[in-house]
C-alpha cells in the first residue's frame, strides 16, 4: 500500500519505541516525514533513532502537565502508546485504571487538541488512532483496555467531524493481536495462568475467533496507517479499519 505523497509532513508518533509506534515511525520517516517519536522508553528511542531519522522525546503520557509542554505543530499525530492489566474488575486496582486510562485515552485528547491549531491552520491534518479489536468488541478482565479503546473510538469520531471542514481526517485502526512486545507478554503470561505453552495460548485463546490463524505483524499495521495519512485517504475520516483476521466477522 503506497502513501506517496507525505514528504515534507511533520509527525508526531507515542510509544514508538517498539512495536506497532516503531514500525509507524520507521514507515513515514521512510515517506519523507519528519518524525518526532515519543516513549518513555528512552534506550528504545535511541535503538530506533539507529535505524532511521527520527527526533527523540521522552515522555510519560500518564503525566499530563508533561504532555501539555510538548511540541505538537504537526501535520500526523498517531496516538498509537499503550499498555494493559488483566484482572476480574472487583480485583482491577483502582490506580491502575486510572492510569491506563490517562495514557490511552486522556493523553491522547490532549496531544489532539494541542495539534489541531496547526493543522486548522494549514488547511490539512490526519489524525490516525491505534485502536483495537477492543475497540469495538470485549473480552473478560480487560475492563481498563476495553473501556480506554471504546472512548478512543468516541474521541475519533468527534475529532472527524469536528475538523472535517478544516481538511483534518480522524481514524481508528482495529488490529486484533499483533506480534509486539505487549502480546508477547501476555502470551507468556497466559501460558503460566492456564498451564499451556505458548503456542496452545496464541492458537486457542488468541487465534480461537481468528479466521487467519496468525499474528499480524506491527509492518502492516504501518502501511495501512501511511495509507491513512496520505491524500488518496482524504475522503476516509470517522472510521474504524479493523485488521482482525475475521474475528468479527463472526
Amino acid at each position: 500500500m503506497s502513501a506517496g505523497d507525505l514528504s515534507g509532513q511533520r509527525a508526531f508518533v507515542t510509544g514508538a519505541a517498539s512495536g506497532i509506534g516503531r514500525a509507524c515511525a520507521v514507515r513515514l520517516a521512510e515517506e519523507g516525514v519528519a518524525v518526532i517519536a515519543a516513549d518513555q522508553d528512552a534506550a528504545g528511542l535511541a535503538e530506533l533513532a539507529e535505524q532511521v531519522d527520527v527526533e527523540q522525546v521522552v515522555v510519560d503520557l500518564s503525566r499530563l502537565d508533561d504532555v501539555d509542554r510538548l511540541d505538537l505543530a504537526v501535520d500526523i499525530v498517531v496516538n498509537n502508546a499503550g499498555l494493559q492489566h488483566v484482572a476480574p474488575i472487583q480485583e482491577f486496582p483502582p490506580d491502575r485504571f486510572s492510569h491506563i486510562l490517562r495514557v490511552m485515552l486522556e493523553a491522547p485528547f490532549r496531544i489532539v487538541r494541542r495539534a489541531l491549531g496547526h493543522m486548522y491552520a494549514n488547511g490539512r491534518g490526519r489524525i490516525v488512532n491505534i485502536s483495537s479489536v477492543h475497540g469495538m468488541i470485549a473480552s473478560p478482565y480487560k475492563s481498563a483496555y476495553v473501556a480506554a479503546k471504546h472512548g478512543l473510538e468516541g474521541l475519533s469520531k468527534v475529532i472527524a467531524l469536528e475538523g472535517a471542514a478544516h481538511g483534518v481526517t480522524s481514524n481508528c485502526v482495529n488490529p486484533a493481536y499483533v506480534r509486539t512486545p505487549l502480546v508477547e507478554h501476555q502470551i507468556a503470561s497466559q501460558a503460566e495462568a492456564h498451564g499451556i505453552s505458548e503456542d496452545e495460548v496464541v492458537e486457542r485463546i488468541m487465534l480461537g475467533r481468528a479466521a487467519l490463524k496468525r499474528l499480524i505483524e506491527p509492518d502492516e499495521v504501518a502501511d495501512l496507517v501511511a495509507y491513512l495519512c496520505s491524500d488518496a485517504a482524504s475522503s476516509i475520516t470517522g472510521s474504524s479499519m479493523t485488521m482482525d483476521g475475521g474475528w468479527t466477522a463472526h
